[in-house]
């Protein structure tokens, strides 16, 4: 047995009565085992489907092909580098995978930048590579990223410095420019015979969607306009291109604290001609503004003469579907749910997503694969039950649907289910350890509590097995804050990193509830876009603060030893409790939260560089101040661990600097921890370890004594 372990165990059987003794079953580093499977895809024929997998720290990519589908690991990167993987595509004709290692594609800035968690004199550069379907040595193409496969499967059209390139799939030749245009150049979307490339012209205050034909043809720009033109999709015949519009920068400022309605229009525009005309409008409504789900718009011009969209106007995010000459559209997915990670088939008539619905109530906190037609609203899910599904692909065939697969106790596993109906079947079981503990792992039940102004919260509650005495009890906070945590394992990496936390905090004998706050998503509209929320007025702390004192009240929980902790949002939430409630929050975990929300932001809101300023200027930044942890922190008394990347390109690093000295000119009682060169999402595996096993040590220490 590892010395933390041993640590922990005497701790408990000195701090606690013999009775109120959860033996520990299992070690942080055996929780924290499990593969993770992630960026599932599909070739545009046959069977052929690959994956990512993040095996502690080692990120491989593993490809199966039907009937069997049997997995097969491609690459062989066999360290903790920290160098993701990401951009996976599986070539049309099958025969190669395309992917970008390095960065943090994750991040708000800087995606493209290498990360050096190994401290190399010269770090490893954000990389495009190819490596045949059927095993061979990867070849690195170019520097470069967002790589994006032509029809023909020949050339990667990639970016690299806001300019667009391409290189030979077969690396048989440097990269080359396709051409230069202004502005920061991206989105690329290949017409459907490969002569042609749509891509969007970012230009700072508007951006025009581009089509390039050839170094001889001058580019085409579509309707050009003072707004923002993005998200070019093309029609199946590919003379047509599909876009969404919204407002361009600029106009009289606005009042800054009122919610608005944020317009949006779908476009349709003749290649030939770059003339554009509008097919839809957005209704004039709050929720009738832009979507901000995964995948945005997911706009598709599909078959069957129909152009597909998610919109949240009926108050979740559902598809719709309309002519592709424009007009009414039709409702695809009716219901109290919202569609997330959408696909469309290679023929373009089918869509697949991950619900939040099913038979089942629960199924409000769980994902399941979901499919509909893209003309009908035939909606069918695939997978319900009391496991979660995400990311549904449908294989080129057209035969079976791949997918990521998971319950509350087994990990992530990719999965395939056959189109015409059957069990789902487990892909790469052998790649969760030997020494894995599932049975040991609880079944945490869905907790449902109202906030102080009405909000009807919903979380999940881990209690810890044998319990005969009240004990210690945690609130975990996620981050986002547009997530949603679920009765199982998560989709999101950082996220199913949080759920073995609390799993283990779980076997060290602590109730611990992840509390879904307002401004998440899964509960609608409202719920994801409520009034005087984050920089406003914090509204989403009382769902905190409710979520403290409903678990100070159940069965088997010591109201005076409550902690809590989260990372990023749920690293600010922390201290915000702990700056406004140590009275009811004993002790805290601040994992690279935001803490002085003025900070960037306080110039352009009371002196914009023009004459005119917000009606509302004065009191949106006191608001924005009064918003923020570290105008509370006069009454901050419970003790902190407050631990940073400092590579962060979510949250930046003077954010935790900052209060690290306010806190110690207070006197508070604080613990750091600084992790050298890694970013937001702990590109190494050995730091997520180091920040986890900090975590659940802090805790054993401040409410077991």
């Amino acid at each position: 047995m590892k010395p933390f372990v041993n640590i922990v165990l005497f701790l408990l059987s000195c701090c606690l009565p013999m009775a109120n003794v959860h033996a520990q079953p299992f070690s942080f580093e055996s929780i924290k085992s499990y593969p993770f499977p992630a960026d599932m895809t599909s070739s545009a024929t046959g069977s052929k489907i690959a994956w990512t997998f993040n095996e502690q720290g080692q990120r491989n990519i593993y490809v199966a092909e039907g009937p069997d589908f049997k997995a097969r690991k491609l690459t062989q990167y066999n360290d903790d580098s920290g160098q993701e993987i990401s951009s996976l595509a599986v070539t049309a004709d099958g025969q190669w995978v395309v992917y970008v290692r390095g960065g943090d594609h994750g991040s708000n800035w800087d995606d493209d930048a290498p990360v050096n968690t190994s401290f190399l004199p010269e770090p490893p550069q954000v990389q495009i590579w190819s490596i045949p379907f059927a095993g061979g040595e990867p070849k690195m193409l170019v520097d470069g990223d967002l790589p994006s496969v032509s029809p023909n499967s020949k050339t990667v059209a990639y970016v690299k410095g806001g300019q667009i390139l391409s290189v030979p799939i077969e690396g048989t030749a440097k990269g080359e420019a396709l051409f230069t245009a202004r502005g920061r150049n991206g989105s690329i979307t290949w017409s459907p015979d490969g002569t042609k490339m749509a891509f969007v012209s970012h230009r700072g205050d508007h951006s025009f969607v581009g089509v390039f034909t050839n170094k001889e043809t001058p580019i085409t720009w579509l309707a050009p306009s003072f707004n923002f033109d993005r998200s070019p999709n093309w029609s199946p015949d590919g003379t047509r291109i599909v876009f969404v519009r919204t407002p361009g920068a600029g106009g009289a400022p606005d009042s800054i604290l009122a919610r608005k309605h944020r317009p949006w229009a779908i476009w349709s525009a003749d290649v030939s001609t770059a003339q554009a005309k509008k097919l839809w409008e957005a209704p004039k409504t709050l929720a009738g503004s832009t979507p901000n789900t995964h995948g945005g718009t997911n706009l598709h011009w599909a078959a069957k003469g129909k152009i597909v969209f998610m919109s949240y106007m009926d108050g979740w995010p559902h598809m719709y579907s309309m002519p592709e000459a424009g007009g009414e559209p039709m409702l695809l997915t009716p219901g109290n749910f919202m569609a997330e990670h959408v696909s469309i088939s290679s023929d373009r008539a089918t869509l697949l997503f991950s619900g939040n619905t099913g038979p089942d109530p629960l199924d409000l906190d769980r994902r399941h694969a979901v499919q509909v037609s893209v003309d009908k609203a035939d909606m069918k899910v695939l997978t319900p039950g009391s496991g979660l599904e995400w990311t549904p692909v449908m294989t080129g065939d057209g035969k079976s649907i791949a997918m990521i697969s998971a319950t509350p106790q087994r990990p992530p596993l990719p999965a395939i289910l056959q189109a015409n109906g059957g069990k789902i079947k487990l892909l790469a079981e052998d790649r969760i350890p030997s020494g894995f503990p599932t049975k040991s792992l609880v079944t945490p039940t869905q907790a449902v509590f109202t906030s102080e102004d009405g909000f009807t919260i919903h979380g999940q509650l881990f209690t810890p097995a044998n319990r005969s005495a009240k004990g210690p009890a945690i609130i975990y906070v996620h981050g986002g804050p547009p997530r949603q945590m679920l009765l199982g394992w998560h989709y999101s990496d950082y996220y199913t990193n949080a759920y073995a936390t609390n799993q283990y905090l779980a076997s060290l004998g602590f109730t611990v509830l992840a509390v879904n706050y307002r401004l998440g998503i899964g509960y609608g509209y409202e719920f994801h876009n409520p009034a005087d929320a984050g920089t406003w007025g914090a509204s989403e702390f009382k769902d905190i603060k409710a979520a403290g004192l409903w678990l100070g009240k159940q069965p088997g929980v010591d109201a005076s030893k409550i902690g809590i902790y989260g990372g990023s949002y749920g690293g600010y939430l922390t201290a915000m409790a702990l700056g406004r409630n140590s009275d009811i929050f004993a002790a805290g975990v601040d994992i690279h939260g935001v803490h002085e929300r003025t900070t960037g932001r306080i110039g352009d809101i009371l002196y914009p560089d023009q004459y005119e300023k917000a009606p509302d200027a004065e009191k949106a930044a006191k608001v924005a101040w009064e918003s923020s942890p570290a105008s509370t922190v006069g009454g901050w008394t419970s003790p902190v661990l407050i631990i940073h990347g400092d590579d962060d390109r979510n949250v930046r690093f003077s954010q935790s600097t900052d209060l690290v000295q306010r806190l110690l000119e207070k006197g508070v009682e604080m613990e750091t921890i600084v992790i050298v060169d890694d970013t937001h999402h702990w590109m190494k595996h050995g730091n997520s370890l180091k920040a986890g096993k900090a975590t659940a040590d802090f805790f054993v220490r401040k409410l077991k004594k």
